[in-house]
């Protein structure tokens, strides 16, 4: 998870006491992108299944922002990882993935990750590691000396040295290469690094895969703190970040894949696709990364609402180290500064100047709406380099709630005052329904409009064959049962 300040900036809410009520829940949409310089490589692809954490769950917006404040460091991408989970707004915005790790292998379920690099699990000397979940699945806790294949990884190999920028000054012969990773929630997670065997879904044919293994340099958690201990917990986070101490930057470095991958997060049924390698189809417009940021940033040039180009300051989305828009599919909710958020906001509005507002437990605005969405609001389109846009419909960034005798009926969303200054960000609701690819060797990120409970196109770079890759969702039953 990389360090960086959480973005507090949330839209506000609107709400009335009536039968039927619309919520407002503004999208500020962008995730986290950063530079890496790779060489490619002839290699396969892949896939994990994943599953969003907490698909079906009524969540408040609140918990919303609480988690993305939690995550803001965290990210992912994939061979073929099928996936679980859902992108609905009424739940946190998270997504895991099963993967095998060891000889033989055990299951363990990690957070996809685009906005980390390490991927770590929990250990078994671990006593602070949750061992049960309430999201349907086992827990595992990694054990190095139960897997043939399992080594310690120490402070004088290179690994160490990249992840310290140099040699550690605790460092004596044969002593452990240690991590610490601490979150903005003040969460964390101590412990070292081993390598072991990963075990991964190849693509083998149209909608038809094998297994696959690479030996990857993973963190052994063994003490842990903060909300990665709640009973919601999962086995780890797999980073998924440009960093060359990436799972997918490890595997590309031995030739296993591209430094290429790609998700849709299915926001109507869960799941979705989650693809390394190079895709063909769909087509996808991209606008470069930012040099010289630790994410996935890009350079945002406009917002339009209706048709009418806000009228922002030009250093809005820059400033200092903080260049550009972050792109983090592990973020719930899109982050906007604020200059950029009440310009929004007022558009909007205006096209319904007569609505009736209420502000309730000073942090929901609502109002009573009963028509279509998308006919009484306007669509919100942000403009990036390259002519790429990102289109948000208002039933996008609008949510329905049920009034029953005054009480509201499924999640409470809230938010809190927004802070100038940040960077925007784009998360999991605003890049749900989308093809996002993120392209490290030509360093371009992009989307496009699609079915995430479809296919896509992706070619095998030994035989030039193209092959389908479709989309998974992993059930809780499924988690339990397998």
């Amino acid at each position: 998870m990389a360090k960086r300040p959480k973005p507090i900036i949330s839209p506000p809410f609107l709400f009335a006491p009536s039968p039927l009520l619309r919520i407002l829940l503004l999208l500020p949409l962008f995730v986290i992108i950063s530079i890496t310089v790779t060489t490619p490589v002839s290699a396969n692809h892949g896939f994990f299944s994943l599953k969003y954490k907490f698909a079906g769950q009524k969540r408040s917006l609140a918990a919303l922002k609480a988690h993305d404040s939690r995550r803001q460091l965290r990210i992912l991408a994939g061979v073929d990882l099928p996936l679980g989970g859902t992108g609905r707004p009424e739940a946190v915005g998270l997504y895991y993935a099963k993967i095998g790790i060891g000889t033989p292998a055990k299951d363990y379920y990690v957070q996809v990750d685009t906005g980390s690099d390490i991927m770590w699990v929990n250990c078994i000397q671990c006593n602070e590691c949750p061992k049960k979940s309430s999201l349907g699945m086992e827990l595992t806790l990694y054990d190095r000396k139960e897997s043939l294949t399992g080594k310690l990884v120490t402070c004088d190999q290179d690994f160490c040295y990249a992840i310290n920028g140099g040699l550690p000054s605790y460092c004596v012969a044969n002593l452990s290469c240690s991590y610490n990773e601490i979150y903005a929630d003040g969460s964390s997670s101590f412990g070292y690094f081993v390598r072991d065997i990963v075990q991964y879904d190849q693509v083998s044919g149209d909608l038809q895969t094998t297994s696959a293994n690479g030996s990857v340099i993973f963190g052994c958690s063994a003490t842990q703190s903060g909300d990665l201990s709640s009973e919601e917990a999962l086995d780890g986070i797999l980073g998924f970040g440009k960093s060359n101490t990436s799972m997918i930057s490890q595997l590309a470095s031995s030739g296993k894949v591209r430094k290429m991958f790609a998700h849709c997060l299915d926001g109507l049924n869960g799941g979705g696709i989650f693809a390394i390698g190079h895709i063909v189809q769909p087509k996808v417009n991209t606008t470069p990364l930012v040099p010289n940021q630790t994410h996935y940033n890009v350079n945002m040039r406009a917002v339009e609402v209706g048709g009418y180009f806000l009228n922002l300051p030009t250093d809005v989305f820059g400033v200092g180290d903080n260049k550009g828009a972050i792109i983090d599919s592990g973020t719930t909710l899109a982050y906007l500064p604020e200059v950029v958020y009440n310009q929004l906001l007022t558009k909007i509005f205006s096209w319904q100047s007569d609505l009736k507002v209420h502000t309730i437990h000073d942090q929901f605005t609502c109002f009573q709406y009963s028509e279509s969405l998308d006919d009484g609001f306007p669509p919100v389109t942000f403009h990036f380099e390259n002519s790429l846009y990102l289109k948000v419909h208002p039933h996008e960034y609008l949510f329905s709630y049920v009034m029953v005798y005054g009480a509201l009926v499924g999640k409470t969303v809230g938010c809190n005052p927004g802070i100038e200054g940040i960077s925007p960000s784009w998360e999991d609701l605003a890049l749900s329904n989308k093809l996002v690819l993120y392209d490290l060797e030509n360093q371009v990120i992009g989307w496009t409009e699609y079915n995430c409970s479809s296919s896509i196109k992706v070619v095998d770079e030994q035989s030039g064959t193209v092959h389908l890759v479709g989309s998974h969702y992993i059930s809780s039953s499924a988690c339990i049962n397998s």
